[in-house]
């Protein structure tokens, strides 16, 4: 559905080789990780530069092609699905680390580095970038800013947002801007750096991003404390914030969850019985190995008021490094055995022993299978769900019903839809549960400035 005369244009501006329109390559980026969805683009991009961006977008623009810019392909919530086709522009090949400023504790990247190769970039150099989604071996770091990506670290260290400094964006006219400068410090108009991150690629191209960075810590503990019941391991969570710790990551894994990863893996580290429902991971890190002992002992202690088990602590490298491992891949193995359909909650976290009983109820009530896991330490689970024959919840009317209940308790306990997925194609039918019309209808003006004739990632968060 491209026409000859725009095939040539993009093969000038991105060469023969990365322009994609065979059968197999739009089958390969169609689709991400998000449930079982497919649509294939009329054509695939590969640009390498903001200018050859800036070029695509200019054209796309004039003849209102649909764009939908793309990462590493590890998105949950459709952000990176091409649902109305027209050009798929993968941001892969720039894949560069620009610089690594040490006196000013900054880095410079492209946005198709993976995240875990950029983090280990800047340890090298006793830096740390501390937001590590469980996907950090494969996604993009451009997709990170996207999503406004967390993971286990956020709890103490704070989520990307926290460490965008600025950022240069292709706009959907093909405008090339900054959003902003590199200092810690800055009250020079509207804040465009943190609009754009976490807009799912609405807005605009991010090509190169500015971020801050933190001394790495010296030491980190690690501990396993199994519960006989998931309501007490979730009481348990709050109850470490309120006596004083902050831990620098706090998981919460099900049984039913820990057993099928580790069956994926083949790992018999972990102590497993049928008297445990959920356990807690709880890592310490900081630059004084004795105070972090002491808080490890205190905590132990405290986990003792919520019945916990015998508590398993990480003796090495290796073992931390077998656990994290083990919860890493949890999504991956759930998936395999069917648990297709994931939502991405989050709650105050006191509230978080109300979430799982209220989905505990909605599972029983509708007939399907649950596993709960997440960052339990600022209230985000993850909940996977098993539907006989249902492998997508998007375009399900039945499954529809079920998340509407679901979103709805998620409102009532004082939270929202999505912690770190974003909304993207799926969630986007949920919205009016947490949003009324007068916010809505801002955001659907910020969209239209940004891109008036709605072509860049059209038909996510909302519609137009």
């Amino acid at each position: 559905m491209i026409s000859a005369e725009l095939l040539e244009a993009f093969t000038g501006i991105v060469g023969a080789g990365n322009v994609l329109t065979d059968e197999e390559s739009r089958n390969n980026y169609g689709h991400d990780e998000t449930e079982r969805l497919l649509y294939l683009p009329w054509v695939v991009l590969k640009p390498a530069s903001t200018e050859q961006i800036s070029q695509i977008m200019r054209l796309c623009n004039t003849h209102k092609i649909p764009v939908t810019p793309r990462g590493g392909g590890t998105g949950l919530s459709g952000g990176a699905l091409p649902n109305l086709g027209g050009v798929l522009l993968s941001t892969e090949r720039l894949n560069k680390i620009l610089s690594i400023d040490e006196r000013n504790l900054q880095v410079t990247t492209e946005p198709g580095v993976i995240t875990e190769v950029l983090q280990t970039a800047v340890k090298e150099k006793n830096l740390f970038y501390p937001p590590d989604p469980s996907s950090k071996g494969s996604c993009f770091i451009g997709g990170n800013i996207a999503e406004n990506s967390g993971g286990p670290k956020a709890v103490k260290y704070g989520v990307v947002k926290d460490y965008v400094l600025n950022l240069e964006v292709v706009l959907p006219t093909g405008d090339i801007i900054w959003t902003g400068s590199n200092v810690l410090k800055n009250s020079t108009g509207y804040n465009l750096t943190q609009l754009l991150v976490g807009s799912e690629g609405t807005l605009g191209i991010v090509t190169k991003i500015v971020l801050k960075l933190i001394p790495l810590p010296k030491y980190d503990l690690l501990m396993l404390a199994p519960f006989a019941s998931v309501e007490k391991a979730s009481e348990a969570v709050s109850a470490i914030f309120r006596a004083g710790f902050t831990p620098s990551a706090l998981e919460l894994v099900e049984i039913n969850a820990l057993k099928i990863v580790s069956e994926m893996v083949d790992s018999h580290s972990l102590p497993v019985s049928d008297d445990i429902e959920a356990h807690l991971i709880i890592e310490v890190d900081g630059n004084n190995m004795d105070v972090l002992m002491q808080e490890m002992e205190e905590i132990s202690v405290l986990l003792g008021d919520f019945e916990a088990g015998e508590i398993f602590f990480a003796e090495d490298a290796q073992q931390k490094e077998e656990l994290w491992k083990l919860r890493r891949r949890v999504a991956e193995a759930v998936k395999m055995q069917g648990y297709t359909i994931e939502e991405d909650t989050v709650v105050p976290r006191a509230e978080l022993p109300k979430l799982i009983k209220g989905v505990k109820a909605l599972g029983k009530e509708h007939d399907f299978k649950v596993v709960c896991y997440g960052h339990s330490g600022d209230g985000n689970l993850h909940i996977r769900i098993n539907k006989e024959g249902q492998p997508n919840s998007f375009g399900n009317p039945e499954m529809t019903a079920v998340l509407e209940d679901l979103f709805k308790l998620v409102h009532s306990l004082g939270g929202t839809i999505s912690g770190e997925h974003g909304i993207g194609l799926i969630q986007k039918k949920y919205m009016p549960i947490v949003f009324n019309d007068a916010q809505l209808n801002l955001m659907r003006g910020i969209k239209k400035a940004f891109d008036p004739n709605n072509i860049l990632n059209a038909g996510k968060i909302f519609d137009l």
